[in-house]
């Protein structure tokens, strides 16, 4: 895998634009596009065809034939694991193109991009090598039987990612539901289409057949809600923000399609006096600092125990002075731009929002240059768990410290969220950590670490951080239906 260099990267050429219907580049039905842009500079990168209804329809209508009576219907499933072990190589092979692209559309930093790609990579390997061993079963039933499972993919399935992780996500979703048999209609996110575009040229050069994978680039007012209520859509699989959750669960309920949802966080990051301080800094750091703040596990309520407290805050408040915010292009960059103008307006409310209510602003909470939607990383210290910053997803590089007594105390202030995504830990007691994880409501517990994430363990939420699991083998309960069949014995 590539890896970043000293030297600024060049932007790549922009190769593709248009929607991605049953393997052909097609122009909307009605004629539409829409700007995409580099959050760095606030410019134009290119004019992206923008899909609605009827664009929708075409490809839902692709993917059913595919499906039903294409090569994909018929193939076998160590040949769909062969056609995402081709993939993996192509994205490995373009890794440093896809990395840039990524990086000058949703403005990551090169260095996280180059991550990323190896991320895209492990995902499409991890779920080839599962496409012929997804198993059914005997079941001993009663009487002259012979009974057995099958499992078979869910069918149609419409997919909404988010602008923060376009390729990874992208890949959190193909992975599974290409191994488990089924067909795709992609949504990618309008502020950041780019990189999908791309791996879609790559998807027919690896030989995925005709309607197996469609990308309709749109709005999510027409594209994504026609996706929705499609009746020849079988499954929505969606990652952003819970409001949109809401209205796509209640769209669905219509044609009682299946849905899967990996929603936001208001994560707690707990730092016990006991825990290894100089360890603890640098994780609560990167915690919420790793792309922005625009990662929805971020560590943005940040719990200090009062015996640390100061020299804690102390510490953290040094080093978000010295992180280098700038040019996501130059590999010596440690924070690029947020995504866009509608993203910085929110963080810089958010942050006069948190003065007006008392919170102590230590560092940061300002617009970063003229050019590009750039913020300067944000803490807040004596945060009381009431006040709207400790409250709402903000999304950006902003951290609430919250002081803390004793144990019981944050374990319960913890969970005052009606999120559930992520939680951590920072403390050498065993008993303490392991009575934390097993208290904190989170689909994911760190301890004396944070944002490690493995394409081979379940990755999701509790309450309203959503529902269903990505990643791992529970993500493939998501994309197949159970059946039984009973044959009766002479």
């Amino acid at each position: 895998m590539t890896t970043a260099t000293l030297e600024r990267a060049t932007p790549p050429k922009i190769r593709q634009t248009r929607l991605l219907i049953n393997n052909e580049w097609v122009d909307p039905v009605d004629g539409g596009s829409f700007e995409t842009l580099n959050p760095a500079t606030g410019e134009t990168i290119a004019h992206v065809a923008a899909g609605t209804a009827a664009d929708i329809d075409r490809a839902v209508k692709a993917a059913r034939r595919a499906l039903t009576s294409g090569p994909w219907s018929r193939m076998d499933a160590a040949d769909r694991g062969r056609l995402l072990f081709k993939l993996a190589d192509l994205v490995e092979a373009h890794a440093q193109e896809l990395a840039v692209l990524e990086s000058v559309n949703c403005g990551k930093t090169i260095t996280d991009s180059v991550g990323d790609m190896q991320g895209v990579v492990n995902t499409l390997r991890y779920y080839a090598g599962w496409a012929d061993k997804i198993e059914g079963k005997t079941v001993p039933v009663r009487g002259n039987f012979l009974s057995y499972t099958l499992r078979q993919p869910v069918g149609v399935v419409g997919q909404i990612i988010p602008w923060n992780f376009p390729l990874l996500m992208l890949a959190w979703k193909w992975g599974p539901a290409l191994a488990c048999g089924n067909t795709i209609v992609m949504k990618p996110a309008e502020q950041t289409p780019l990189t999908a575009l791309r791996l879609g040229e790559l998807a027919i050069e690896a030989g995925f057949p005709p309607g197996v994978v469609n990308l309709i680039n749109g709005y999510g007012e027409t594209a994504g809600a026609a996706l929705v209520v499609h009746p020849d859509v079988d499954k929505i699989a969606f990652t952003g923000h819970v409001d949109t959750a809401k209205i796509i669960q209640k769209a669905a309920a219509d044609t009682l399609k299946r849905t899967t949802f990996e929603l936001g966080g208001k994560s707690p990051n707990v730092i016990f006096a006991d825990a290894n301080l100089e360890d603890a800094v640098a994780g609560a750091f990167h915690a919420i600092y790793f792309h922005g703040g625009q990662c929805c596990t971020a560590g943005s309520r940040l719990f200090v125990e009062d015996a640390i407290h100061q020299e804690f805050v102390e510490r953290l408040a040094e080093k978000a002075k010295q992180r280098r915010v700038g040019d996501p292009l130059d590999a010596r960059t440690e924070q690029g731009p947020q995504v866009s103008q509608e993203q910085l307006d929110k963080i810089l409310g958010y942050v006069k929002v948190g003065e007006q209510q008392g919170a102590t602003l230590l560092t940061g909470g300002e617009r970063v240059g003229q050019k590009g939607y750039f913020v300067s990383p944000t803490i807040f210290d004596n945060v009381r768990d009431e006040m709207t910053i400790a409250r709402d997803e903000i999304f950006g590089p902003v951290v609430s410290v919250l002081p803390f007594k004793a144990f019981d105390e944050v374990a319960e202030r913890a969970n005052r969220t009606f999120y559930g995504l992520a939680a951590a830990v920072w403390t050498k007691n065993i008993d303490k950590a392991h009575t934390f994880a097993k208290l904190v409501q989170a689909g994911t517990v760190w301890v004396n670490c944070y944002h490690v994430v493995d394409t081979t363990t379940p990755f999701g939420g509790f309450k309203m951080s959503g529902q269903g699991r990505e990643n791992g083998e529970a993500a493939l309960d998501h994309y197949t239906e159970t059946k039984t069949v009973t044959i009766k014995l002479s």
